[in-house]
């Protein structure tokens, strides 16, 4: 079965796949980390992320129990996307006038693709790894159905009943690093998670036959190596790794500036820095991806007006070129259509005010009379922040 995996991966494009059995906790007590999810919601630290609180009929959570929405899982393939690019670092100097799109926002195309029957591609256009990886896992869907006809498979990027990285541990993917990202040696953190969840039975003497001792149920997860390392802790300006393998999402840069609506908590405004769309500060210090891998997928290349983008350019935007520019990608999303735009220029308005520069008084000014209230009041806070800045930070963060 490992072969086979291997082989599928190869000729798909994924980078790092395993396979593990269902993992239940009330069966498993082995596996304490699936009963995490229920006290992380009930202290507050999901936010505003609904989908992570849907629950089952019974009122336990959706993502801690695949099998009352698949009856029929048995067992879970994990796929390992790589996305890193050249670009450079979100905490490398940077000109005062920029700001920062997580680089899993930054990806585009530089060859025609046909799953995207709708736009023709270019190294302009934008990708989502969601359609992306999704495509990837199908092909290898396809041909486990080729060998095993009479299997149930469904396959998530993202929207699956589990959380994808407790899996990805125990198939071998890598472990959870104390900034709640999975890391893998050799390809550091920089990887997309997807899942295929089947019918097959890891237990079965057909499989069994086939799989290799890693693949049996007696699989070990794999080993934490993150040792005495608290680079990502310290470096998190929000202080959102509230203790190792511990996010309080609440306080993530990349909740605030994505999932959260309206104003922005003020406690949080400068920390944020000069970012835009997600942050990456945690990975970017992180010494396992010092010598993490460029992916060589064409569709997951950084857009260069996205790497270190001008933050008078995207408050120029309309809302129409906003929506021609990200169309597509992960920050036009549909859980964020409707809201993007407003939550960009939210996000640029502090942004601009945490540069400190004097040239974008005439446009704060302006917004200040936004009909868009988070908009008004980020904007005041803005002018505000840089009439009374004694100094500024070089970095986006």
């Amino acid at each position: 079965m490992h072969s086979i995996l291997q082989s599928l991966a190869a000729s798909a494009g994924i980078d790092a796949i395993g396979i593990t059995p269902l993992l239940h906790a009330d069966l498993t007590p082995d596996f304490p980390e699936l009963n995490h999810l229920e006290p992380w919601v009930a202290q507050g630290h999901a936010g505003d992320m609904d989908y992570l609180k849907r629950r089952t009929p019974s009122g336990r959570l959706q993502r801690e129990r695949i099998q009352s929405s698949l009856p029929w899982a048995r067992s879970v393939i994990v796929c390992a996307l790589n996305y890193n690019g050249p670009q450079p670092l979100s905490t490398d100097p940077a000109p005062l006038d920029t700001g920062w799109i997580a680089r899993y926002a930054q990806s585009g195309s530089s060859q025609s693709d046909t799953s995207y029957a709708d736009q023709h591609t270019d190294i302009n256009s934008a990708t989502d790894y969601h359609q992306v990886l999704h495509t990837k896992l199908r092909l290898i869907e396809s041909a486990l159905r080729d060998q095993f006809p009479h299997i149930e498979a469904r396959s998530y990027v993202d929207t699956g009943p589990l959380v994808e990285r407790v899996y990805a541990q125990h198939a071998g993917i890598g472990w959870v690093g104390k900034n709640t990202c999975l890391i893998r040696q050799g390809l550091g953190s920089w990887f997309f998670l997807g899942v295929i969840i089947t019918s097959l039975d890891l237990g079965s003497d057909a499989l069994r036959n086939q799989a290799d001792q890693r693949l049996s149920t007696a699989q070990i997860a794999a080993p934490d190596r993150c040792g005495s390392c608290t680079r990502c802790i310290d470096a998190c300006p929000t202080a959102a790794i509230v203790a190792p393998h511990q996010l309080d999402a609440s306080h993530c840069i990349a909740y605030l500036t994505i999932e959260k609506r309206g104003p922005i908590p003020e406690e949080f405004r400068s920390a944020i820095g000069r970012n835009l769309f997600g942050c990456d500060i945690c990975q970017d210090v992180c010494p396992w991806n010092r010598k993490a891998p460029i992916s060589t997928d064409a569709q997951m290349q950084p857009r260069p007006q996205l790497v270190s983008p001008a933050l008078d350019w995207l408050a120029s935007l309309s809302h129409a070129d906003f929506r021609r520019l990200f169309r597509g990608s992960p920050v036009e999303r549909k859980r964020y259509k409707g809201m993007a735009y407003k939550a960009m220029r939210r996000n640029l308005a502090i942004a601009m005010g945490n540069s400190g520069q004097t040239k974008f008084l005439p446009q704060l000014n302006l917004w200040t009379e936004s009909p868009d209230p988070a908009l008004a009041e980020s904007a005041r806070w803005a002018l505000q922040k840089i009439n009374t800045s004694d100094s500024v930070t070089s970095q986006h963060g």
